[in-house]
């Protein structure tokens, strides 16, 4: 019998390992570079904390039996947000902070059975910055982190935007119960247009809202109509500000730009702006980033005033391995050198060379056994796939 992973947990191969820490190395060059700081939130949390304010659901977590209500990660974003509203809450603002590490999911299969997601993510959080500044800063930092990445995939990336306040303005004017919002905000994030036109409203708020519907696309474009259908507002002001600032480095990289006013992440914990960087796939589109300002999960966490500002995003290390159309830049990688000897030498000759070689910071492994001749040395390098080999004689 062949004995398989969990459902939903992966075995990788020492080459998709060796890819992802590649991965994950670009991405701290830039998270460095900007200023930010490392910090490695604990992957087992109260289940209090995971549910960051009631944002992200108890179902999402795959808890653990213990004393206490405990569970696995299913993103870092709270983690992190807790440790900057607690231990780290003296340290000065703007708090600028990134993490690489594994999160868990529960999914549920076709089968309708649960299994558990793992994946392997690495993104930036920023602290104490409130207005459209934040976002400017962390937009600009992931379209910089994406040109070092260089993924060579032949469908290009569009970063999605969003906001939970377009939607807020949208329903602004709806007179009537709870229930009527509700339906009507259930059909404009689902884009269903048959559910909106099915609701019992008056007709010039039903065109009108079918026509919000349709507007998504080119940001000019829909902050252009957006303007019309509900008035200027500081909200729109602050998207035009952000997009008159990253349109043009996404345009140097060939990365789409859309805005959606109906876009809502999964998880809820947002309260601002809203984003995924997703590739079109033949099958489906495949989100490798998302992120958003949660400042209400701050103040869930207990920091007031200025200091309740939060926003991040988060890079999907595994998605990303599984584009790229060719393997990580061998420039990237370490030599391989394996050390042989024959009959004349022995095993502990060897492991003396290989030390030599580690000084010079190069990957050396011993062949255990005698090769006779230089050629069967040879063989053996290629067959434990080295790049270069050492016959000692």
């Amino acid at each position: 019998m062949t004995l398989q992973p969990a459902s939903g947990a992966k075995d990788l191969n020492p080459q998709q390992v060796e890819t992802n820490h590649l991965l994950s190395k670009r991405l701290a060059e830039v998270y460095r570079l900007w200023g930010y700081e490392e910090v490695s939130p604990p992957r087992v949390e109260r289940l209090t904390t995971l549910m960051a304010g009631e944002g992200i659901s108890n179902k999402d977590i795959v808890k653990l039996v213990a004393d206490e209500p405990l569970g696995l990660r299913p993103e870092m974003t709270a983690s992190i947000a807790r440790a900057a509203s607690t231990r780290l809450s003296k340290r000065t603002r703007p708090l600028r902070l990134w993490a690489n590490g594994t999160v868990f999911q529960t999914r549920e299969t076709v089968e309708g059975t649960m299994s558990i997601e793992e994946s392997l993510h690495s993104g930036v959080e920023l602290f104490g910055v409130k207005g459209i500044s934040g976002e400017m800063e962390l937009l600009t930092l992931m379209l910089d982190a994406m040109e070092k990445l260089d993924i060579r995939n032949p469908a290009s990336p569009t970063l999605l935007i969003g906001h939970t306040t377009l939607m807020e303005l949208i329903l602004t004017n709806i007179d009537g119960d709870k229930t009527l919002r509700n339906d009507i905000k259930n059909a404009l994030l689902n884009f269903d247009r048959l559910q909106l036109e099915n609701i019992s409203m008056e007709e010039n708020l039903k065109r009108k809202l079918l026509s919000i519907q349709e507007i998504r696309g080119l940001p000019s474009y829909v902050l252009t109509q957006l303007e019309k259908e509900l008035g200027k507002s500081e909200t729109l002001d602050n998207l035009k500000r952000l997009f008159k600032m990253i349109e043009p480095i996404a345009d140097s990289r060939s990365i789409g730009l859309q805005l959606d006013p109906t876009f809502q992440p999964h998880f809820e914990l947002y309260t601002g702006i809203v984003f995924q960087l997703v590739f079109k796939d033949n099958s489906a589109p495949i989100v490798i980033a998302r992120g958003g300002r949660y400042d209400g999960l701050i103040r869930h966490f207990g920091s007031k005033g200025e200091d309740a500002a939060g926003a991040g995003f988060s890079f999907e290390i595994d998605k990303i391995r599984e584009l790229l159309a060719e393997e990580v830049s061998n420039d990237e990688k370490y030599k391989k050198m394996l050390v042989t000897y024959n009959n004349t030498m022995n095993l502990e000759d060897a492991i003396k060379r290989q030390s030599f070689w580690h000084k010079k910071n190069v990957v050396a492994q011993v062949e255990l056994e005698p090769c006779k001749t230089e050629s069967e040395a040879k063989g053996a390098a290629h067959k434990r796939g080295c790049s270069d080999f050492e016959w000692l004689h």
